[in-house]
């Protein structure tokens, strides 16, 4: 199983990490953190010696809370982050975490060669023809509505069918636009309560029905902290059981803003079934 980074071939039969770089000055955990050119690049690098295959930059807060910033003010942001990563390590692979269709166009014009949408298409309906455009990997995660009401949108019927059902037609959708590369992220946080988030956790390996690559974003989140009373600065060993769990349930791809600590889960998993 493998996709295609303009060019560059990477292999998901064993799982791989993606670190998170945010920009922004209001993300849950890290933001306002990576504030200057030097801070940015001192990361990155410290997310590629510790294992990291992508590095996710993102401009905007998808927080439940967060501010809804206009598309100048993400570029703004996004742009020289991005065009700074790439002068300084033009071998990594970088992702945009965006859900606008101009954003992503911008970016994989400066460098950029996946885009992960946290709205799969919703909220911008030119994204996958865009994607389709650039011929790069599309992440698509479940969500309802939009960061600033979808927790407000917590009740299903039947939520993992939902989610099956969801999945099914986007993968459809991304197909029809000539995406060739489609991971799949389950959105834990995203319209879900805590209960919710476990309950999605616990089935996950269900997916795997869909013949898709599943990305996992559960890093420091609130189902871990909330649950160990405790808060997202001290969510690590927390982060590291449920990665490790992922990994368990299917999970090729793991989003994290720690990335030794996710490279380790990997390998020993890797150990576990026999793998390099």
């Amino acid at each position: 199983m493998t996709i295609n980074c303009a060019g560059k071939l990477v292999d998901l039969s064993t799982p791989k990490i993606m670190g998170i770089l945010n920009v922004t000055p209001d993300s849950f955990y890290d933001g306002g953190v990576h504030n200057s050119d030097k801070k940015i690049l001192k990361q990155v690098e410290k997310m590629l010696n510790d294992g990291a295959v992508f590095i996710d930059i993102g401009a905007y807060s998808s927080r439940p809370d967060g501010v809804n910033i206009d598309e100048n003010e993400e570029l703004n942001r996004v742009v020289p982050a991005l065009e700074l990563v790439n002068n300084k390590f033009p071998e990594t692979i970088i992702s945009i975490d965006t859900f606008r269709s101009k954003v992503a166009e911008t970016c994989l014009n400066s460098g950029a060669s996946i885009i992960n949408d946290i709205s799969a298409g919703e909220m911008d309906k030119k994204m996958m023809e865009i994607v389709g455009k650039y011929k790069v990997p599309y992440v698509m995660m479940h969500m309802k509505g939009n960061p600033q009401n979808m927790m407000n949108k917590i009740n299903y019927d039947k939520m993992l069918k939902e989610i099956m059902q969801y999945f099914s037609k986007k993968i459809n959708q991304a197909i029809s636009h000539k995406i060739n590369d489609i991971i799949i992220d389950p959105g834990f946080g995203f319209a879900k309560d805590v209960n919710q988030n476990f309950d999605l956790l616990n089935n996950m390996d269900i997916l795997k029905i869909l013949g898709k690559p599943m990305m996992v974003g559960i890093s420091r989140k609130s189902m871990i902290y909330k649950s160990l009373q405790t808060n997202a600065k001290e969510s690590l060993n927390g982060t590291t059981v449920l990665n490790t769990i992922s990994l368990i349930k299917g999970a090729s791809i793991l989003r994290v803003h720690d990335v030794k600590e996710a490279n380790e889960c990997v390998k020993l998993i890797n150990a576990l079934n026999n793998k390099s």
